[in-house]
Parts: C-alpha cells; sequence; structure tokens
C-alpha cells in the first residue's frame, strides 16, 4: 500500500526543501497502531524540522507533523477498533518518527488516546500540540493559584498558535488579557481573540535593563524565553506565577533572583510532550468539555499538502497568525 507524505529533505548544498511524496506503508517503522491521518496542524517544532534543526529531528529525509488525527486501519492487539477515531499528539510523532504530514503513521500503543466526545477530527487539530501547550499553562497558572480578580494576564507570541489560543481561553475563563507581540497594529485581530490591550514587543523590551518594573500582571504565559521572559519576570504582581513553554526568542534566560526573593515570583515549566497519556487524555477531555472554544475551528487556515511548505516557511519567519490546520487530501 501506498500513500503521500511531505518529505523534508537535505540537498547537496545543506539546504532544506519539502514536498509531497510516494512512499510504502511496508517502510513505516514498527509500532502496534496504523492511522490513516486526516488532519494534523502546524506548529513551531515542525517548522524547526522542516528547516533542518538537527536538535528536533537528527536524520533526513523526514516527515514531520508532531500532530494527527484519523481512524484506525489496524491494531496490533486489538486495544483499537479498526476505523476508530485516534489522536496522537506529542512524544516522538514528527520529530524523528514519521509524522502526521504523511496520510499513514504507524506508532506505539501508548502515544495513542481516543478521540474525546465533543470534538471532531478537524476541531482536535485547531487545538493540536499549540492548543494543547497553551491549555496546560493556563491550567498550571491556576493551580498555582492565579484567579481573575487578581489583575490582567500577559501573553507572549499571542499572534502564535500557542499565544492566540492561550487569549482565547484566559479569556473565555473571564481573565482580562494582555497581548504582547511584533505584530501592535493588527489591533482587530487581537481583539477578536479577546484581548483587552496590546503592546508592542519593541517597547515592552525597552525597559528591560532595570532591575524591578512595576508589577502589573497577577501572571504570564511565555513562549519566547531569553530577553522577553526575563523581562515578564520583573512585572509580575508578587506571589504571581510565569508559565514558560517555548523558546521563540532564546533558550537563554539571563535574570537576576529578585523577582522570586522580593516578589516571590513562580517559574512554572510547561510540558506537552512527554506527560503520561492519563494526563494528557484527562486535558484534552477538558479542552472538549468546559474549556471548549467552538470558535476556534472557524479561526484556523486550513491548508492543503501542497501549501505546506509556504505556511512553514511563514512560522520560521514569523509572520503566521493564529492557527494552521493541514487537511489530508
Amino acid at each position: 500500500m501506498e500513500y503521500s507524505a511531505f518529505v523534508v529533505k537535505e540537498e547537496s548544498d545543506q539546504s532544506f526543501t519539502g514536498q509531497p511524496t510516494t512512499l510504502k506503508c511496508q517502510d513505516l517503522p514498527d509500532g502496534d497502531v496504523t492511522i490513516r491521518v486526516r488532519y494534523s496542524s502546524l506548529n513551531y517544532k515542525d517548522a524547526l524540522s522542516f528547516s533542518g534543526n538537527k536538535g528536533v529531528t537528527r536524520n533526513y529525509p523526514h516527515t514531520p507533523g508532531i500532530d494527527a488525527a484519523g481512524e484506525v486501519l489496524s491494531s496490533a492487539d486489538g486495544s483499537f477498533v479498526v476505523g476508530e477515531k485516534v489522536l496522537v499528539v506529542g512524544y516522538d510523532l514528527g520529530m524523528n518518527t514519521p509524522g502526521g504530514f504523511g496520510e499513514v503513521i504507524r506508532v506505539p500503543k501508548p502515544w495513542v488516546m481516543k478521540l474525546p466526545p465533543g470534538l471532531t477530527l478537524q476541531s482536535s487539530m485547531a487545538w493540536g500540540t499549540a492548543g494543547f501547550t497553551a491549555a496546560l499553562c493556563v491550567n498550571k497558572l491556576i493551580i498555582n493559584g492565579l484567579s481573575n480578580e487578581q489583575g490582567p494576564i500577559l501573553v507572549s507570541g499571542a499572534s502564535g498558535g500557542v499565544g492566540s489560543v492561550a487569549v482565547m481561553l484566559l479569556n473565555k475563563l473571564g481573565f482580562e488579557v494582555h497581548a504582547l507581540t511584533t505584530k501592535p497594529d493588527q489591533v482587530e485581530f487581537f481583539t477578536a481573540l479577546g484581548a483587552k490591550k496590546v503592546l508592542a514587543l519593541n517597547d515592552f523590551l525597552a525597559q528591560a535593563k532595570r532591575p524591578l518594573l512595576k508589577p502589573l500582571y497577577s501572571g504570564a504565559i511565555d513562549v519566547a524565553g531569553g530577553e522577553v521572559l526575563a523581562t515578564m519576570l520583573k512585572c509580575i504582581q508578587p506571589s504571581g506565577s510565569v508559565a514558560c513553554c517555548g523558546l521563540v526568542d532564546s533558550v537563554s534566560l539571563n535574570t537576576t533572583v529578585l523577582p522570586f526573593i522580593l516578589r516571590g515570583v513562580n517559574l512554572l515549566g510547561v510540558d506537552s510532550v512527554e506527560l503520561p497519556i492519563d494526563v494528557k487524555r484527562a486535558m484534552w477531555t477538558r479542552m472538549a468539555t468546559d474549556w471548549s472554544l467552538p470558535e476556534l475551528e472557524g479561526r484556523c487556515q486550513v491548508i492543503s499538502p501542497d501549501e505546506l511548505g509556504k505556511s512553514l516557511q511563514a512560522i520560521l519567519d514569523g509572520n503566521a497568525k493564529g492557527r494552521f490546520v493541514l487537511k489530508q487530501l
């Protein structure tokens, strides 16, 4: 059996290119569950894999796609029924295991979960890893005492996948959200997401040299790391928290202990990849029920495999807005 996949390969000049390619199912890796992928989604990690980042994907040619939603084609031990709708999100999918940008994947059973009631295959990928990560960040802030009476929440990278969903979810839950962005002129976009205020990143970072800033925010979600995260920590209220989940700016963090020892600020790390499947299942159930965002699917740009290259490049260049959902033909 043959299937089509978006395959990224390294060229002789050490550049990387991707294009739809016909592959054979017999060449898929060993695994317990084979899935016909109907939808995937685009995430920053997919863009890094597309660019040839060896910290994400070691060997090429490779099929990216850290998310996949589709139907079971076969299950080694009967844990899943043929035709059953399932999700695979995170673990090694799309990193060093052929991912959801292919029409067929084969993965270990512990990676697979049944599609939660209340979600369709397409709406689950409107969330995808980016939305799942946003939900994990919000949940961790709430667990650590965040409430909507304490003051506004700051979200960096608010036009991207994680940031845009975080703004929408926080707004749904009654928080006042401020969007931190390199696109401050697109106020209408952020207002539609639910942001009450839009901050230009350059203006925000202009105050970064000061050791502490006015404590304006009860909490924050950061996708950038580096100077962005360091500056965020300086403007959090006493006992407030920052959920950190990304490295779009830098993997480094140059800061002082002052926010921690003078204000008791909490820096919360959020991982969405290697969580136990039961933890993932519980959060996805919540996303499908009391945290549902019915408007999210309509805000996504649905693309075909032929549009993957330019869409991934837009993410790399910082020109993307919101979520991209890949529909397999």
